[in-house]
């Protein structure tokens, strides 16, 4: 399992794992229940992987993030979700000391926490074994999502070979 996968859906809650995609949906199963679930493509989603943390240098991919989150507490975390907004700040200044403080809010950090502890509740860092191996395959991989990228190499690939019938 990898960030590419883990997906967050608006509106619903926790993480979901890509199952399966069908003609206009994804068959995503939740990681906390199992259920799996039909999800519209037209909802909106993100990968996990696609997600960035924005630093005073530029942006830092969540995986990274995970990693260094995952380096220095493992399983216990000192803060949670409900933890003040001072506490979720001092605990991301320790794994990112050069998050931009603007742009990030405490409700961003709300999420990383408990996007974490979802992930590892799965043994997701447990699973990987290294994370940074994960952390380096996901930013070596293209990033588009799952089912809009078909559809748009699909496009592509048609109108390149209409330009060759043309060009003929």
């Amino acid at each position: 399992m990898n960030l590419e996968e883990i997906l967050s859906i608006s509106g619903k809650p926790g993480l979901y794992k890509v199952v399966t995609h069908g003609k206009g949906s994804l068959i995503v199963e939740s990681l906390s229940d199992g259920k799996r679930i039909p999800v519209s493509i037209q909802k909106q989603m993100s990968a996990l992987k696609d997600i960035s943390i924005y630093t005073l240098s530029g942006e830092k991919p969540l995986a990274e993030v995970f990693e260094a989150i995952h380096k220095k507490y493992a399983t216990e975390l000192p803060v949670s979700a409900k933890s003040s907004k001072s506490d979720l700040e001092e605990f991301f200044f320790g794994i990112l000391s050069d998050y931009d403080e603007d742009r990030v809010y405490a409700s961003d950090i709300k999420k990383v926490v408990q996007w974490y502890l979802a992930l590892n509740g799965v043994g997701f860092f447990d699973a990987s074994g290294d994370e940074s191996s994960a952390a380096s395959t996901d930013s070596t991989e293209p990033a588009e999502s799952t089912e809009p990228a078909d559809q748009t190499n699909s496009a592509t690939s048609d109108s390149a070979s209409q330009e060759t019938t043309t060009e003929n």
